[in-house]
């Protein structure tokens, strides 16, 4: 085997030679990476990451990361080797690797920007609230008598919130009621359907 390889190498021409030198070992990281990225594994660039950030402002669209060039020379080596195959000249091929090895460094910037604009931290949001429906859990006495609780869907989740009302009747349990308000950032202000 390791002869025709080796002679096999040796019918290569020097540009052959390079787009073929980068296919192997990048190609062989890009799966590696692939692999690794959707069983969830983790690779550790080594030293130490300890430090704080102040506010979420999220992951922006990062074009040029150690993935992007590892696409950007995958695909950059074997549409290489493809359009010289094809019979194109070197700077042809040349022009359509770059090309194609940049727009591959784009889709995978897009596919990651994207992808974490799909994480949710699920913090409950009390004034996401307003305007809800729900109902009465524990009795809530008129003109703000007592603090009850409602059951209300925020957010896509049943919540158990304590609330008060400012109606002249009591709310007794099982009552439908509407979210007029927040007070406090803690407390619903409801009132009867």
């Amino acid at each position: 085997m390791f002869s025709n390889l080796s002679e096999w190498w040796g019918t290569l021409d020097s540009i052959h030679r390079i787009y073929w030198g980068l296919a192997i070992p990048f190609t062989l990281i890009f799966i590696i990476q692939m692999i690794l990225t959707f069983i969830g594994g983790e690779v550790d660039a080594g030293g130490d990451t300890d430090f704080d950030v102040e506010g979420d402002v999220g992951v922006g669209f990062q074009f040029f990361t150690l993935k992007n060039f590892i696409g950007f020379f995958t695909i950059f080596s074997w549409a290489g080797i493809a359009s010289l195959d094809s019979g194109y000249s070197t700077e042809v091929s040349l022009i359509i690797s770059t090309v194609g090895g940049l727009i591959m460094m784009t889709v995978m910037a897009a596919m990651f920007y994207f992808f974490s604009k799909l994480t949710d931290d699920g913090t409950m949001n009390i004034n996401n609230a307003k305007g809800g429906v729900g109902e009465v859990y524990l009795k809530i006495q008129g003109g703000r008598g007592n603090i009850g609780k409602v059951l209300i869907k925020v957010q896509g989740s049943l919540r158990e919130l304590e609330a008060i009302t400012d109606d002249e009747e009591d709310l007794p349990m099982g009552a439908v009621v509407n979210v007029k308000d927040v007070i406090n950032d803690n407390m619903l202000l409801v009132s009867k359907n």
